[in-house]
């Protein structure tokens, strides 16, 4: 069983999650590929879960809120079906009966909302409106935004350069669509990226590229050394 796993928030993570291999959960037909995990079946929790057709989890209670985006197929509960694109945020508190009919896969962060984020948000991606983002060749999709919380969908055209900045309350990636780049590596559709808080890079996309992303969330740990 893992406990503690890639809990350690001064350290950066890159992952490429295609690369892993999927682990069965208690519920016949549900894998998952484990990004960072506190406890077994509990606690803060990052990964990729796959559902086969049919398949479905118990009822249960999301104490600590639930975040995830479609990837594929489509994910179901009895509030209704969402489709690839998807972005969804069930608060703490919150009750459902997952299922897929025909199969899905999802990015999905558990135990990772403050009590009082009571906010319920269900985004179809596909019909939201883009904005520009600050530099040219960027369009951003706000997904959900309580400070210092910040969560956004960020399309880079190819060739598209953004300029050297620092997180001081850390960043997350997941990388949609494409290659994210910057000064430290590339990393293709699939990867999962953990900056620690005070991180800085110059990001950047030759081929274009479509990430999730999220700012602002992260402890400072004591152990992290600027």
């Amino acid at each position: 069983m893992v406990e503690n796993f890639n809990m350690d928030f001064s350290k950066r993570m890159v992952i490429e999650s295609e690369k892993l291999d999927w682990i069965p959960t208690r519920m016949e037909g549900v894998e998952r590929r484990m990004l960072e995990r506190e406890k077994p079946e509990s606690g803060r929790a990052t990964s990729v879960v796959r559902y086969a057709p049919g398949s479905y989890f118990s009822p249960h209670t999301h104490g600590g809120g639930e975040e995830f985006v479609v990837l594929e197929g489509v994910f179901s509960d009895e509030h209704g079906d969402y489709k690839p694109g998807s972005y969804v945020r069930n608060p703490p508190g919150s009750q459902h009966k997952p299922f897929s009919a025909d199969g899905c896969t999802i990015f999905v962060k558990l135990w990772q909302m403050e009590p009082e984020d009571d906010n319920t948000v269900r985004v179809d991606t596909t019909f939201a409106d883009w904005l520009p983002g600050q530099v040219e060749g960027l369009t951003v999709l706000s997904l959900y935004e309580r400070s210092p919380e910040l969560v956004a969908l960020v399309r880079w055209q190819p060739g598209t350069q953004f300029q050297h900045h620092v997180h001081p309350g850390g960043e997350e990636v997941f990388v949609l669509e494409g290659t994210f780049e910057d000064e430290q590596g590339q990393y293709p559709k699939g990867t999962w990226l953990r900056n620690p808080p005070y991180s800085e890079h110059t990001p950047f996309s030759t081929e274009g590229c479509l990430i999730w992303v999220k700012i602002g969330h992260l402890p400072v740990q004591d152990n992290f050394n600027t």
